[in-house]
C-alpha cells in the first residue's frame, strides 16, 4: 500500500486513464512530478496482483499515483495533459486494452482539487467533442504495482506494445505540451 507522506510542498493525485505504463511515461517527463507509481486503486481486493486486476475480479483500476510541486507544474495543466493522452469519453476502453482496469478515472486526495478536475473534465469534452465517461471519486487506498511495472517504457522501449502504444502518447504529450516536459 502507498499511504506514505508526503514530502513539504508537494501535493498527489491518481489518475487511471488506461494501461499505467502509458501514464507513468508520460509523467515521469513532465517538470514538477517528483515520483510517478504504477499502482492499482478503486477496487475491493487488498494487494492485489496484475494477473488478478487484468482477470477482472479486484474492481481496480491501473493507474499513477503522482507526487509534484505545484510551484513547478499545476494541477490543471496535470489533467490538461492527462485529458489529451487517453481517450476519455470511452468507457472501460483505451485502444486495444479493453476492461475497468483501464477506466478512465481521476482520485481526489485534496478535495480543493475537485473545481480544478470538474472544469477539466468539462473542457475534455469539448475537446473529445463528446462526453466524457472519467470518474472523479476521493481516493482509496492505492496498491503498488509490482516492481517490473515501474518505470516500464524506460526499461522496454523496444517491446511492441511500448513502440505501438507508450511511445506515441509521450510523443503526443512532448508536442502539445513541450513547455512543461523536460528536455
Amino acid at each position: 500500500m502507498t499511504d506514505g507522506p508526503l514530502l513539504p510542498g508537494l501535493q498527489r493525485t491518481t489518475l487511471g486513464g488506461g494501461c499505467f505504463w502509458c501514464l507513468d511515461a508520460v509523467y515521469r517527463k513532465m517538470k514538477g512530478v517528483r515520483s510517478s507509481l504504477c499502482a492499482y486503486a478503486g477496487g475491493h481486493q487488498d494487494n492485489p496482483s496484475y494477473e488478478q486486476v487484468c482477470g477482472k475480479r479486484t474492481g481496480h483500476a491501473e493507474v499513477v499515483q503522482l507526487d509534484f510541486d505545484p510551484a513547478e507544474v499545476s494541477y490543471a495543466d496535470i489533467l490538461k495533459v492527462f485529458f489529451t493522452i487517453h481517450d476519455p469519453t470511452t468507457q472501460d476502453r483505451q485502444g486495444n486494452d479493453v476492461g475497468p482496469q483501464y477506466r478512465s478515472v481521476i482520485f481526489l486526495h485534496d478535495m480543493k482539487h475537485e473545481a480544478e478536475a470538474r472544469a477539466a473534465m468539462a473542457a475534455a469534452s469539448d475537446l473529445w467533442g463528446a462526453p466524457v465517461v472519467t470518474e472523479l471519486l476521493p481516493a482509496p487506498k492505492v496498491w503498488e504495482a509490482e516492481a517490473e511495472h515501474q518505470d516500464y517504457f524506460v526499461h522496454n522501449p523496444w517491446s511492441g506494445y511500448c513502440m505501438a502504444v507508450v511511445a506515441p502518447k509521450v510523443a503526443k504529450a512532448r508536442k502539445g505540451y513541450a513547455h512543461l516536459m523536460e528536455a
